[in-house]
């Protein structure tokens, strides 16, 4: 089984996918793979289902224009809270002193529905790890998409089909295409250019 970055992208689309058939108002999700290997220390580091869902929350506040996080997204408030309740996940009573209410898990009947595609994406994280566990230089970090910002992130090699490239924040490519001035085709992060 391949367990390069666009493999994984597309099991994280399909349970994507899996979340929209049960909450239609939820956006695409526009680079999967900027998820992969994403560190937030407001929404958690480990790329899980559960997280994809609390992603959702954000999809779905932002397709609904709702404001649910302050503090440059690191604080989720009780708006995030509500959708969280809606999408099946649970909280602590009270909010986290900088975080709000970042920290949800899966409730009961939410682990129940989405099973199948829990454990399908638990595979394919488990074998991306394994197979990313040396190879450094093929991951890479950046910051959550849904904040919409550039600063502090990581930057990533994107190319061209010319042959030139930019460092750029995965969220800010996803955002919508940076086209190359040399030959008028959008840039792509590296490592999917190369497979595709």
């Amino acid at each position: 089984m391949s367990t390069t970055p666009p493999v994984l992208a597309a099991e994280l689309a399909l349970a994507w996918a899996d979340i929209q058939r049960h909450h239609p108002e939820l956006p695409d999700l526009a680079a999967p793979e900027s998820l992969i290997g994403e560190s937030s220390s407001a929404c958690g580091a480990e790329l899980s289902f559960e997280r994809l869902l609390h992603e959702a929350v954000h999809g779905i506040a932002a397709a609904r224009g709702v404001r649910d996080t302050s503090r440059a997204g690191r604080y989720h408030n009780r708006r995030f809270l509500a959708i969280a309740e809606e999408l099946g996940l649970d909280h602590a009573d009270e909010p986290h002193p900088s975080s709000g209410f970042s920290l949800v898990t899966l409730n009961p009947e939410a682990r129940r529905r989405y099973r199948p595609t829990i454990e399908r994406l638990g595979r394919a994280l488990k074998a991306h790890s394994a197979a990313t566990a040396t190879d450094t230089a093929r991951s890479f970090r950046g910051p959550a998409a849904r904040h919409g910002s550039s600063g502090g992130g990581v930057r990533v090699k994107a190319v061209c089909d010319c042959g030139r490239n930019v460092r750029v924040v995965p969220s800010v490519l996803a955002q919508a295409p940076i086209v190359c001035g040399g030959c008028g085709k959008p840039f792509r992060i590296a490592e999917v250019a190369a497979v595709g």
